[in-house]
């Protein structure tokens, strides 16, 4: 009777369960993850648009690998099997530790960069009265995505050649052009109030910081699920020793 409580406390007091549902929780993020990788590589390609192919790469690799490292650690689990484990652990180590030093490291050169970037070159389509084909394209694609007009000074910087996309439809947005506010606009025209560049701006810096959150968030993720691997190594452990000694006939109550 004495033989048999043990054991039920120690499974009472097991990781296994609890190490089992989190890896399955990982294990359906990164198949989402994986599939959304998939579905946007497609779509670059679909475009023609030229993607990095090393970046590409390092996204499918990680994202597969912490796929396969999840399987692998479930069948430890339920096998009891403490290399399955190992292995799990020192995947997770190095993933999660190239994630924060990616993550860290990219800061500089995706924030900084790529925010003065975008912004100098929506800056230098200064004046709006002569972009060219393209840039007046991408102009307008912005303006009807963010509900805004112009650049800096709204539909100022349109001139009298305020384009289509300036148009409001929905109240609190809205200015009443009177005609005389700008030469050459027609009577009454409704625009967007508010100007494209700080809107633009500050909706990629806020994408740039989900992106990071989101990365330093799984890499949190993946260091908890590295300490429960390496607890549960140690319960396994212990539980064969436990066996072990039952089965020697040498098992003093109270050892374990």
């Amino acid at each position: 009777m004495q033989k048999s409580s043990v054991v039920v406390v120690a499974d009472k007091t097991s990781l296994k369960r609890p190490f089992i549902f989190a890896n399955a929780v990982h294990m359906a993020l990164c198949f989402f993850m994986l599939k959304m990788t998939v579905i946007w590589h497609g779509d670059l390609l679909q475009t023609g648009k030229m993607v990095p192919s090393i970046p590409v790469a390092m996204m499918y690799a990680i994202e597969v690998g912490c796929l396969l490292l999840s399987v692998l650690g479930v069948f430890g689990a339920c096998k009891g099997k403490r290399w399955c484990l190992i292995l799990y652990a020192a995947g997770m180590a190095a993933v999660s530790q190239t994630i924060i030093i990616r993550t860290a490291l990219s800061y500089q050169d995706v924030y900084e960069k790529r925010v003065v970037r975008d912004e100098s070159k929506l800056l230098a389509m200064m004046p709006l009265s002569g972009p060219s084909k393209g840039n007046r394209t991408l102009l307008h694609n912005i303006q009807e995505e963010f509900e805004c007009c112009g650049l800096i000074e709204g539909y100022k910087d349109w001139g009298s050649s305020i384009p289509a996309s300036c148009n409001c439809h929905y109240p609190g947005k809205c200015i009443r052009l009177r005609g005389s506010a700008t030469l050459g606009a027609p009577k009454n025209q409704y625009v967007y109030r508010e100007p494209c560049l700080p809107i633009y701006v500050s909706e990629l810096k806020l994408a740039f910081f989900l992106v990071m959150a989101i990365q330093f968030g799984s890499a949190v993720f993946w260091i908890i699920l590295l300490v429960m691997s390496i607890k549960l190594m140690g319960q396994i452990k212990k539980k064969q020793e436990f066996i072990a000694l039952l089965q020697s006939n040498r098992y003093v109550p109270g050892a374990f």
